[in-house]
């Protein structure tokens, strides 16, 4: 298993985001060269958190991003779940009609796995933006 490039920079996004005193707005443009994202992608992330209802988007004049939730609302795992889906490290543990074996519920491999993907779980629950941004400035 591994996290997409854009999941990394969604986290770096979020960090950025959850420094900032609560509400403040801001571009797009400030957040990619700060954290040294390519633009294009910082707008797809962006939009992505926004639908996730992590980030909300403001227009017009003085538009941009702010955090729709307090940083210690959002976990490492709301994250990479608004930017790839739900943690699923075995397409079984998606659609148990894929094992090719059709026996799931019997399946010493499957129950390992669901054993493996909760604790990935828990662990990205365990860690908030709150935490993650004073850990950051020190």
């Amino acid at each position: 298993m591994r996290l997409n490039q854009a999941t990394d920079y969604a986290f770096r996004a979020v960090l950025y985001l959850s420094g900032l005193p609560k509400g403040q707005v801001i571009e797009a443009r400030v957040i990619a060269e700060s954290e040294k994202i390519p633009m294009r992608f910082m707008l797809k992330i962006l939009r992505l958190l926004t639908q996730a209802g992590i980030v909300e988007s403001y227009r017009g004049v003085g538009g941009g991003y702010a955090l729709a939730k307090m940083p210690r609302e959002i976990t490492l795992k709301d994250v990479v779940e608004a930017v790839e889906g739900p943690v699923r490290i075995n397409r079984c543990l998606i659609a148990p009609e894929e094992c090719n074996k059709r026996n799931t519920a019997k399946c010493a491999v499957h129950k390992a796995l669901y054993s493996i993907q909760q604790t990935i779980n828990r662990e990205l629950e365990q860690y908030n933006f709150e935490t993650l941004s004073r850990q950051n400035n020190h």
